[in-house]
């Protein structure tokens, strides 16, 4: 298992019925994850929560608030992202992805201590935080998320981390639409980072279902990789793509076209109440063979 465990302003405090307890800088957060499925007892530190997101029985939920602003930051390394707790639990930021983010950017700084650019497209990229690293690390980057709120988000969180004047493209559009156009284009990228939903609606009602989508899309995304290309990430929060499919489909579909290496686990969160590590989904990583 990957472990994002570099965090400072972020801990997993607890875990238990259900739910987790979570420290965002200085505020303290009780959210619903359905990996825990354990009924250990819980200390004093769950007692005064700042926020306690309640799920309904009938689906979704809402928040209950005591002591907890609209919005606040917290830093990772360089960087700050702007949160708030908003619909279905969310607060706008995956800290699991962390350990993502070290990893590629590691590879980004490489290549361009070689002396070699690196174009970076980031697809259903959220609130940018893969972006900001990607941008920070050196590289140029493309920023699409069909979503106008999450784009506009993704901007602030860029600006908060000093990277207002980096180089972003930031679109507003359906993912699959701006892949074809970028093929028809002639466009390409030395990296591809990929956050898919598992489950959406396209902007004319089309539906996005990742076990049926995700095999098809990574084909034609694949044929906007650059003739030396240095990585491939693709994120799953679906309980249906284990690590060894995500490995198997990154084998099937870029072995016939680049030289690299494929490595896909589960990715995952210390808890610091008792030592152990939180599941997170998984993560499929491509790269350049040397």
């Amino acid at each position: 298992m990957w472990i994002a465990d570099q965090w400072t302003d972020y801990e997993v405090i607890d875990t238990s019925m259900g739910e987790k307890l979570e420290r965002w800088g200085q505020y303290r957060l009780i959210r619903p994850d359905p990996q825990v499925i354990w009924n250990t007892p819980r200390g004093r530190e769950w007692r005064k929560p700042n926020a306690h997101y309640h799920r309904s029985k009938k689906g979704g939920g809402e928040w209950e608030f005591f002591d907890l602003p609209d919005d606040w930051c917290i830093r990772y390394g360089s960087l700050t992202f702007r949160l708030k707790p908003f619909s279905f639990k969310h607060t706008g930021l995956f800290p699991e992805q962390a350990v993502n983010w070290d990893w590629f950017s590691s590879l980004i700084r490489g290549r361009i201590r070689s002396g070699r650019p690196v174009r970076v497209l980031n697809l259903f990229a959220y609130t940018g935080g893969a972006t900001a690293v990607a941008a920070a690390a050196g590289a140029s980057v493309t920023h699409v998320d069909a979503s106008k709120g999450m784009v506009s988000w993704a901007k602030e969180n860029a600006q908060l981390s000093g990277l207002g004047e980096a180089p972003i493209r930031w679109l507003v559009d359906d993912c699959g639409k701006f892949v074809e156009r970028e093929i028809r284009r002639g466009n390409h990228y030395d990296a591809i980072i990929m956050d898919p939903p598992s489950y959406g609606r396209g902007p004319k009602g089309e539906i996005w279902k990742i076990e049926e989508s995700i095999y098809p899309f990574l084909q034609r995304t694949a044929l906007l990789l650059s003739d030396h290309p240095l990585f491939v990430l693709v994120n799953s929060y679906t309980t249906g793509l284990q690590p060894a499919v995500l490995s198997y489909m990154l084998h099937t579909v870029l072995d016939p076209l680049h030289k690299g290496t494929v490595e896909s686990q589960e990715i995952g969160l210390p808890v610091t109440g008792n030592g152990l590590v939180l599941p997170c989904g998984a993560a499929g990583r491509w790269s350049a063979g040397q």
